[in-house]
């Protein structure tokens, strides 16, 4: 059976509707499991994980590609739309898990693994490419989807830290070559909320002190304190026990995305304390449609630390082929990530043959 690509290609040819559907998709999936359980928390849990697998699998297979376009009202809006229903759907999932739609086992295990990949995958997502925007506003809202993920430090250490020094030692967030996924996220986590402070004091420097100017870093421990409040009175005792445990998911599936998008790349030193400039080839691209819609073009990894302020709808794979691809989509890697022999067995191969080039 032949298949016409530009026929294909055009069914996704309005940039908006297609981010909607597959970032939205999977939450809606998610609430239904979480309030009916069984069979349908099933479901949830396997629309954002089999079935992505599965689609973006045949879509590799096919050709399909999304360009880039320039972002518009509809996709700024949609971005807003995943930001603004990420605190909703928080506190639903921590009373949900909590006990509040009666879940059983069943259920509860499936439900809190979807939710928890959809807060760590789109959450991210959205809160990333927020955190890189000039307005105010935009920049608080992602903001505070990592306060109420308790990742907060994540805004500084990702702006000002990793993207700086990414694919060298002074990153905490990219990985080395032969490096686990949990010697990584071990020393990263730590790593990444030292040296965003760090960078934060040296920012401030000479500044006069001012009360309407708190330390970032105040307001993501205060911001995490007032979430614990607020789920609390909301969820309860055991909704908070479900928030800390989902905000762990989440936090593995963030530390999972750098781990796997920088593994085993690194920038050439130049000098004693210098580092030739970053490129296309210190970062891992996935061309996967549909885990690329739902995860707001993250996946284009090295277009992204090309030019940071570049809108998620404009970001396009490396041309020419400079950057190095995934053998399979962003999840799936992420997946296999957590199985280290198996990921070194996929991954160090290709390392020697980039090395080569």
């Amino acid at each position: 059976m032949t298949f016409d690509r530009t026929a294909l290609n055009a069914l996704i040819r309005h940039p908006a509707t297609a981010f909607a559907l597959a970032s939205l998709s999977p939450l809606l999936f998610l609430v239904i499991g979480a309030l009916a359980g069984g069979f349908w928390a099933f479901l949830g849990w396997a629309w954002i994980t089999l079935f992505l697998a599965l689609a973006d699998r045949i879509a590799r297979r096919l050709g399909l590609h999304v360009p880039g376009t320039e972002e518009d009202s509809r996709t700024r809006g949609l971005l807003l739309a995943v930001g603004i229903l990420h605190f909703p759907a928080l506190v639903f999932a921590a009373f949900a898990l909590g006990g509040g739609t009666g879940l059983g086992a069943f259920g509860w295990l499936f439900a809190f693994l979807g939710f928890g990949l959809w807060f760590g995958q789109v959450s991210n997502s959205a809160a990333h490419e927020l955190i890189h925007r000039t307005e105010r506003p935009l920049f608080r809202l992602g903001m505070w989807i990592f306060i109420s993920l308790l990742f907060g430090h994540h805004t500084s250490a990702h702006r000002l830290v990793h993207h700086r020094f990414v694919a060298t030692p002074d990153d905490p967030n990219s990985a080395e070559a032969g490096e686990s996924f949990y010697a990584f996220a071990a020393r990263a986590w730590p790593g990444a909320f030292i040296a965003g402070y760090e960078m934060e004091n040296n920012l401030r420097e000479g500044a006069q002190p001012s009360w309407r100017q708190l330390h970032p870093y105040t307001t993501y421990l205060a911001g995490s304190a007032l979430c614990l409040i607020l789920i609390g009175l909301i969820a309860g005792f055991t909704g908070i026990l479900a928030w800390l445990l989902l905000c762990a998911h989440a936090q593995v599936q963030l530390l999972l995305s750098d781990y796997v998008q920088h593994y085993g790349l690194s920038r050439r030193l130049t000098g004693p304390d210098s580092y030739e400039p970053f490129g296309p080839q210190h970062s891992w691209d996935a061309p996967d449609v549909v885990s690329g819609l739902m995860m707001l073009n993250a996946p284009r990894h090295a277009d992204h630390h090309s030019h940071p302020a570049r809108p998620y709808p404009a970001l396009e794979l490396s041309p020419g082929g400079q950057a190095p691809i995934l053998p399979w989509s962003l999840p799936v890697m992420a997946t296999l990530a957590l199985m280290p022999g198996f990921w070194r067995r996929i991954m160090d191969p290709r390392l020697k043959k980039l090395a080569t080039r």
